[in-house]
């Protein structure tokens, strides 16, 4: 799994992100613009676009890094918010914050089609995606449009199901920023799992890094992830 750092910040921050998303795409780099401005040394995560393993083609690699590091805190989107979400509270993680969590398939892909195609075990991008701008977010830039993946392979959506299914219980002291109305993960998900006190509504999309919104919930998003949800009014 690719890993960039940046920043030389005396705070570690780990970033997982989404499906699809890469550091070098123009919202991602203006969220690690804002951490490192804050002070953080920032490790992100490109996940692996096709899988066979969640756990071993996901978890793993992340939690082999956090356990190199004394202290660190976790900021992931959509399918990293998956990830990090069986990652285990230990003394060396200070505080975890989500951004629009993959814990629940979308109502588009609820259907007898995809389920019968998750059964088939082809590890190929074949299964074809629809992802547009006003989905991501009004400022996902043309490069990301372009770059978004037209296919997902009948495993990676498997593996994505099967961990929605046994995720570890919500923790209390994190905080998740989401989109009720997502377009591309479910917000009633969201909403099932993480109680009202720990969430934060935005809208414009999926990506809270490309949503027109983002200015008005960058100082909020930066009190979390010092902080956890007792920073966020801060």
């Amino acid at each position: 799994m690719k890993r960039v750092q940046y920043g030389d910040g005396d705070r570690r921050l780990v970033v997982v992100l989404g499906w699809g998303n890469r550091p070098e795409h123009d919202g991602v780099q203006w969220l690690v613009d804002q951490l490192t401005t804050a002070g953080y040394c920032v490790d992100v995560f490109e996940l692996p676009r096709t899988i066979e393993d969640f756990e071993a083609e996901y978890l793993e690699p992340v939690e082999q890094h956090l356990a190199e590091l004394d202290t660190y805190r976790l900021l992931s989107h959509s399918t990293g918010g998956l990830i990090t979400r069986y990652v285990s509270a230990d003394d060396g993680l200070e505080t975890r914050t989500y951004l629009s969590p993959w814990w629940g398939f979308h109502e588009g892909l609820q259907n007898p089609i995809v389920s019968s195609l998750m059964r088939v075990p082809i590890a190929r991008p074949i299964l074809p995606v629809s992802t547009t701008r006003s989905d991501l977010g009004e400022l996902a830039s043309d490069e990301w449009v372009e770059d978004s993946p037209s296919y997902a392979a009948p495993t990676f959506l498997r593996e994505a199901k099967r961990a929605q299914a046994s995720m570890p219980p919500f923790d209390d002291r994190d905080a998740v920023f989401y989109n009720p109305d997502d377009p591309i993960v479910s917000g009633a998900a969201i909403e099932a799992d993480a109680p009202a006190a720990n969430r934060v509504s935005f809208d414009g999309g999926h990506e809270l890094f490309n949503s027109r919104s983002r200015d008005d919930h960058i100082d909020a998003l930066l009190g979390a992830i010092d902080g956890g949800i007792d920073g966020m009014d801060d």
